[in-house]
């Protein structure tokens, strides 16, 4: 029995991870914007999905954050990092694109939308099995 209900429960761990990583990248897309104007700043953004999911950069297990108090790890794979894909700088030291960052968050937006909806999805499928309606 726990073998079955193990698939569909790493799907739906899968889903919140992927909802909570297109959240921290949305956060430090939105930086990336506000900051379009600031002397010298260089754009950020986080490691991609495939890599957190392979535990790149955090040599392991992370660490548990159980109160939403508790600092991060700097090590963590979702950390802003400099976005070495950023075109050449302005003459003020700027390298943010606002036309890369646009298509970076509308992306990242309808990224957001399908995990959302494979979420309802699965939690879909789980009240039909229990005999549950809404």
């Amino acid at each position: 029995m726990t073998t079955e209900a193990r698939p569909t429960t790493d799907l739906l761990r899968l889903t919140e991870r992927r909802m909570a990583w297109l959240e921290a990248r949305q956060r430090v897309l939105a930086g990336n914007v506000a900051n379009a104007d600031t002397p010298g700043y260089q754009p950020r953004d986080v490691r991609s999905f495939a890599s957190v999911l392979a535990g790149a950069g955090g040599g392991g297990a992370p660490m548990a954050a159980t109160d939403p108090r508790h600092l991060t790890a700097r090590n963590d794979p979702m950390l802003a990092r400099p976005d070495r894909s950023a075109p050449d700088s302005a003459p003020n030291g700027n390298a943010v694109s606002l036309d890369r960052e646009a298509l970076k968050v509308a992306e990242t937006d309808s990224a957001h939308s399908l995990a959302a909806a494979l979420h309802r999805r699965y939690l879909g499928m789980f009240r039909t099995a229990l005999g549950r309606q809404g």
